[in-house]
């Protein structure tokens, strides 16, 4: 998973590897991972995800398969464009 902006300063990496095979169990990982800073949790509710550069918009995230080796964007809204 790749981390951008303030989730990056919320997980406080840039990126982390997952095990998962939903976007949904990934990030239920996530979760899990950081509940030590409940900023974490409150980021990922405002932000949107591309799963190997294709938007996931308003599906279900149970739904969104994650492929091996696969890469998350994690990418909270920002100003500017």
């Amino acid at each position: 998973m790749r981390y951008w902006a303030a989730a990056k300063a919320a997980a406080g990496t840039a990126e982390e590897p997952y095990a998962a095979a939903t976007l949904a169990e990934a990030l239920d990982a996530a979760r899990s991972a950081h509940a030590a800073n409940p900023e974490f949790a409150r980021v990922l509710l405002r932000c949107s995800f591309l799963v190997d550069g294709d938007p996931v918009g308003t599906r279900d995230h149970g739904t969104v398969p994650l492929a091996e080796g696969g890469t998350v964007e994690v990418l909270p809204p920002f100003a500017g464009g």
